[in-house]
């Protein structure tokens, strides 16, 4: 841990869980406490906190990410310590809503001795993950009967959830659906196609690039590559460099210039995503080309009428891409036949909302 601590990645995260260091306690009690892991799940919140204005909110993460997100609310934020410090850390509030499946023993017990109320919502458990979790059942059944409520994200989810003795279910979707998506940035759009790799991991960056050379022999283009963790950055702009020289292309970093005439950009910066969305063609999105990650949120290049290719490995993500219209799901040895394809195929689009007034009612009600 001392060795993680100074990667940027965990500069701060692991000091203040495992030390907490620049981590107190919440200054006051009997407030509404959201937890949530990283900077999907902290973004998500937004619809909600919108409507709960002038409450007392709190919020915990475990990721930096996640960290940097929740900062931009009106609401006191902390990362969530190791379970061992949690018995002289945590104070009561009047409700937890826990995010998605950050199912933390010691989390659920103590918050339910101290008096508060559970909530979980846009609860999920990845057919993937089912099998685990039903082979330690009987210690998520003494987790789970510790919680009021459980907002599900499907019928699938709601039925794993009862199969681990979860009571009071109700199936309401997926909450990013109420999330606004929009852009923070106008930036002017290259005179030829745009193609954006997204939220990529290690491995999905050379595929990309493989099919993406051989795509530019035939079709005018250029290539955006956004790395979902930062620490990457220098890693995946070697990578490009190396396709560069070989394939004699252009390449620039977006940090250092944002006239976009290269052949091939690395955006090394975060909370451009969707900036770039607007002004891309095709999104090839990361996250489901490995069968580690699970995908990534669909609903920001659809909501900006991109042409969405995939890998068939979105677990995580299944119930959000039951949304999206018009998506190409390839093997990672695919995407060059899935970009010829693209030209064929109308922009992804998004036919479903959520209504999340019955989960705000629900946690005002809560005395």
């Amino acid at each position: 841990m001392v060795y993680l601590s100074f990667k940027p990645k965990y500069k701060n995260s692991i000091p203040a869980r495992f030390f907490l260091f620049k981590n107190r306690a919440f200054s006051t009690d009997d407030g509404i406490w959201f937890h949530v892991c990283s900077l999907g799940e902290a973004r998500a919140l937004k619809p909600i906190l919108d409507k709960l204005n002038g409450e007392d909110i709190k919020i915990t993460t475990i990721t930096q990410t996640g960290q940097s997100e929740a900062k931009k609310y009106d609401a006191e934020v902390r990362y969530l310590p190791y379970e061992l410090f949690l018995p002289f850390w945590m104070k009561k509030q009047k409700v937890l809503v826990v995010l998605e499946a950050e199912f933390w023993y010691m989390l659920f017990i103590l918050a339910s001795n101290k008096g508060s109320k559970i909530i979980l919502l846009n609860a999920r458990i990845s057919e993937k993950s089912a099998k685990k979790y039903l082979q330690f059942g009987w210690f998520y059944k003494k987790m789970l009967e510790r919680v009021e409520i459980v907002y599900a994200q499907s019928e699938s989810d709601k039925n794993r959830f009862l199969a681990l003795g979860a009571k009071n279910i109700k199936v309401i979707g997926n909450i990013k659906l109420a999330g606004e998506i929009k852009k923070t940035e106008e930036y002017l759009k290259p005179n030829r196609e745009v193609i954006v790799a997204a939220s990529t991991h290690e491995g999905e960056e050379e595929s990309t690039l493989k099919a993406f050379v051989e795509y530019k022999k035939q079709f005018d283009a250029t290539l955006f590559i956004v790395p979902r963790h930062p620490e990457r950055f220098d890693k995946v702009y070697e990578l490009m460099v190396a396709y560069a020289s070989i394939h004699k292309l252009t390449l620039s970093r977006f940090s250092k210039d944002k006239n976009f005439k290269s052949d091939m950009v690395l955006v090394d910066a975060m909370g451009e995503l969707n900036n770039i969305y607007a002004i891309a063609d095709i999104a090839i999105l990361g996250g489901a080309f490995r069968d580690d990650v699970g995908g990534h949120n669909p609903l920001e290049p659809a909501n900006f009428g991109c042409k969405i290719i995939t890998g068939k490995h979105f677990f995580h993500q299944k119930e959000l891409f039951k949304y999206v219209h018009h998506v190409q799901y390839v093997e990672a040895d695919e995407i060059h036949k899935a970009l010829r394809g693209a030209k064929e195929l109308p922009p992804s689009t998004v036919d479903e909302k959520i209504d999340l007034e019955s989960v705000i009612k629900k946690i005002k009600d809560i005395k």
